[in-house]
């Protein structure tokens, strides 16, 4: 008996390969940019943010975002949509040629920041005080 496989994302034709990725990627978080984060009270902001549950930032080429984990509401158990004939232009618009069924888009990120740690962790080697920024200090 074979082992079941997901199909090669890059032989199936545009119109049927969303409802062959698993978790239907990119309908299950909301992306929103951000000016890019310079000073000790940008990066303080930041992590403030991320230390909300399902709120993530990261940056990329063409700049930074905040990540909202939250799936569509229209989103349905087998990965369609329920609104598909009305979605909203954005949705349209979207292009699957190459998405996050070929590739996840962490692979493109030049920073993620999943947690408040994770901004500590990296203003700590950014920022020379930044410990005693946190603590009142600067």
């Amino acid at each position: 008996m074979g082992v079941s496989r997901q199909p090669d994302p890059a032989t199936l034709p545009r119109e049927i390969k969303c409802r062959h990725c698993p978790g239907t990627r990119c309908c299950t978080y909301v992306t929103q940019k951000i000016p890019g984060p310079r000073s000790y009270a940008d990066f303080d902001h930041l992590r403030w943010q991320v230390a909300h549950a399902g709120v993530e930032c990261y940056r990329d080429e063409s700049g930074w975002y905040l990540m909202f984990l939250t799936p569509c509401r229209h989103l349905q158990g087998d990965g369609r949509c329920g609104i598909y004939s009305v979605r909203p232009r954005i949705c349209r618009e979207y292009d699957n040629d190459y998405c996050e069924f070929d590739a996840p888009a962490e692979a493109g990120f030049l920073v993620h920041f999943r947690t408040d740690r994770d901004v500590d962790a990296y203003c700590r080697r950014r920022f020379r005080h930044w410990d005693r920024y946190r603590r009142g200090g600067e």
